[in-house]
């Protein structure tokens, strides 16, 4: 009897010890480079909410925002690795340079057109993921921040006709994506670093700046601008990144709960896109900084040269290969 009493007690122990691990929440760290009290944290804190109450408690995500984990490519590099679980950070294309994809100049002019490229199962999201996938990332989703313009100092010369000179020598972030996209509109164009663009706009070491979303323009730049044309040629962008090492931990059940929640996320990002870009224009506005929108329509002209870069950009860094696929589903 006291053998079988021992034997009883092991194995309820064994089989509490065996529950309680399976009732052990997974703790994921999910990664923003955005600050506390950005659009894109509050946006992170509600899917870490969302995800802890659609498992049951199985999976607790705790967000990280303002680079406490470091700066994007750290943060690539502890999520190929799977040290860090999620981040809704930028590419490091320095892992490879076809990430810059993303970057490219003229497919996109419009928040609905955006809705469809970048939701979730979407040709861009798609081969984003694959190009990941080697190094060990997942793209689930999407965070759009809002359209890009261009901010300046001197008025543009007809800003919709790619064939006219505009008359302002234009900072461009050093990407091939964003050079070749603003020469082809017919900017003359100059790298400087972010750090150094305010004073250059202030002293004339450069006239304007583009490859910036409308808020982030007003709240960086509204001092020393005078003149902002919403041209939409391309989106603010951060990819919503998940480690291989960590989707593995995830049951099939919770895989679709994450893919779902990436999908809200990144369609409520672009209608709170809209919503700020709209928001940063009426400030603007009431702070003495002349605004110039435009349709679809009117935006072609300046689209249309932007695809002539795309070819260009096959030589360097994006294959050929690549970018004929890239124009055979966006080239439209």
């Amino acid at each position: 009897m006291k053998k079988f009493a021992a034997i009883v007690t092991a194995v309820s122990i064994l089989a509490m010890t065996a529950a309680s691990a399976v009732a052990a929440p997974v703790t994921f760290r999910f990664a923003g480079q955005q600050p506390v009290e950005h659009q894109c944290t509050k946006m992170m804190n509600d899917f870490a909410q969302n995800i802890q109450k659609k498992t049951n408690g199985r999976v607790k995500v705790e967000v990280y925002p303002a680079s406490q984990l470091g700066d994007y490519t750290l943060v690539m590099e502890e999520l190929i690795r799977g040290t860090i679980d999620m981040s809704v950070t930028s590419f490091a294309s320095s892992f490879d340079p076809r990430f810059e994809l993303v970057y490219i100049n003229g497919y996109v002019s419009g928040y609905d057109q955006a809705k469809k490229v970048f939701a979730p199962g979407a040709w861009l999201p798609n081969k984003l993921s694959e190009l990941g996938r080697p190094l060990g990332v997942r793209v689930l989703g999407s965070y759009v921040e809002g359209m890009i313009g261009v901010g300046s100092t001197k008025p543009l010369k007809e800003p919709l006709n790619p064939k006219v000179d505009k008359g302002v020598l234009t900072r461009v972030p050093n990407m091939d994506t964003y050079m070749l996209g603003a020469q082809a509109m017919g900017f003359r164009t100059i790298t400087i670093p972010w750090a150094d663009v305010y004073q250059s706009l202030q002293t004339g070491v450069c006239d304007s700046v583009n490859a910036m979303a409308t808020a982030a323009v007003y709240t960086g730049l509204g001092d020393v601008i005078k003149y902002w044309y919403a041209t939409n040629y391309s989106m603010e962008y951060l990819p919503f990144m998940i480690s291989e090492k960590s989707w593995a931990k995830l049951s099939p059940e919770d895989q679709k709960i994450f893919q779902e929640e990436a999908k809200a996320f990144t369609l409520k990002s672009i209608d709170t896109a809209k919503a700020e870009d709209t928001k940063y224009m009426d400030l603007m506005k009431k702070k003495g900084i002349q605004v110039f929108t435009y349709t679809e329509e009117e935006l072609k002209p300046i689209k249309a040269a932007c695809v002539t870069s795309w070819e260009k950009l096959g030589k360097r860094g994006m294959t050929p290969e690549l970018m004929e696929e890239f124009k055979k589903h966006l080239g439209n």
